[in-house]
């Protein structure tokens, strides 16, 4: 696969329209009595292309990666967290593993960029691109070629867990200093002022999140990056790019992606302005209380299904909406239609 197909993403096929709003309106309810789930039936149906659309086997992919921006003091935690925390999700005791087995979706951690040798991770898929990237606020954070070996491995394994069943992809990461980058995404993506874009990531101080600022202000002044590679090769990090690789080749093959927080959305935007079409298979599942989260998703004209006020990241927004595509689906699988009620009433 090269980067251009991986880009040849088509428009959702909207052919089934007429008949998907016909079966949903004629259930055992008033129209539009269920709101946003109706909505979201909807889109499930035209992703799918299918009149029922079905969610047995719901994916998360956690990317792994870590970012240079840390030795300059964007982050409040150092990069041997990452380490450690993929250590946890390995070992099934991460916050997104729990609410997988609440949920029922399978969990894959991905070491897309970790600063250190991980190969020896039983259960872990080794991607690396580099061990980390450069510092974006002196140097690009990595080449184009880089950039798209992520793109592409990030398309590579949502590929290989939609062939072994995957039916819904969602997505998360895993990386001390992701919101950094994040927000230097969005701030040339969007696009927005950057101080709309930074907020408090893991947790700061108020000195460190001033310090966050400064740092990201001297990234964003070395380079005027505004094509949507550019902006990766100079500010983005190797797990935000598998993720927008991800989306892309799930939009590719019909199934739709559930996109997380302030980081998820942001490689969401990313995957939007490589190819506008993936638009269509996203399905935005929280805004979260990171700064720059709701004016981000505003932007691409999304409403999230939650507000939880959480900015934890590794996918847990997007597990927690889980059960409401699954009740979307049973909507047009499992309820009764309207006309055999009222049938039996007579």
């Amino acid at each position: 696969m090269t980067l251009d197909d991986l880009l040849a993403v088509s428009a959702l096929d909207r052919t089934l329209e007429p008949a998907l709003k016909g079966a949903i309106d004629g259930k055992a309810k008033p129209p539009g009595a269920l709101g946003r789930i109706e909505e979201l039936a909807l889109t499930l149906g035209l992703i799918q292309r299918r009149l029922k659309p079905v969610v047995d086997r719901p994916t998360l992919l956690v990317f792994a990666g870590d970012h240079g921006l840390t030795r300059s003091g964007v982050a409040a935690f150092p990069s041997s967290v990452t380490v450690a925390m993929v250590d946890t999700l390995l070992a099934g005791r991460a916050t997104a593993t729990a609410f997988a087995r609440a949920v029922g979706a399978e969990v894959r951690v991905i070491d897309a960029g970790v600063a250190a040798d991980l190969s020896d991770r039983e259960g872990l898929i080794h991607a690396k691109v580099a061990f980390g990237t450069a510092d974006a606020s002196v140097e690009p954070t990595m080449a184009e070629d880089q950039a798209e070996a992520a793109l592409l491995a990030g398309g590579r394994i949502a590929a290989e867990a939609i062939a072994n069943g995957a039916d819904l992809i969602a997505l998360g990461e895993m990386g001390i200093g992701n919101s950094a980058s994040a927000a230097l995404l969005m701030h040339r993506l969007a696009p927005a002022r950057l101080d709309a874009c930074v907020g408090q990531g893991a947790g700061h101080s108020p000195e460190g999140l001033e310090r966050k600022r400064s740092v990201l202000h001297q990234a964003a002044a070395r380079s005027d990056a505004t094509e949507p590679l550019d902006v990766l090769v100079q500010f983005g990090g190797y797990e935000i790019a598998m993720m927008a690789g991800a989306l892309l080749a799930s939009a590719k093959a019909g199934v739709p992606v559930l996109i997380d927080g302030f980081i998820g959305t942001a490689a969401a935007l990313l995957a939007v302005r490589l190819a506008p079409a993936a638009r269509d298979y996203c399905l935005f599942a929280h805004v979260s209380a990171e700064a720059g989260h709701r004016v981000m998703l505003e932007g691409m004209d999304a409403r999230p299904l939650l507000a939880l006020e959480m900015r934890l990241g590794e996918g847990t927004g997007a597990l927690l909406a889980v059960p409401l595509v699954r009740a979307a689906c049973a909507l047009l699988s499992e309820v009764a239609e309207l006309s055999d009620v009222l049938e039996a009433a007579r």
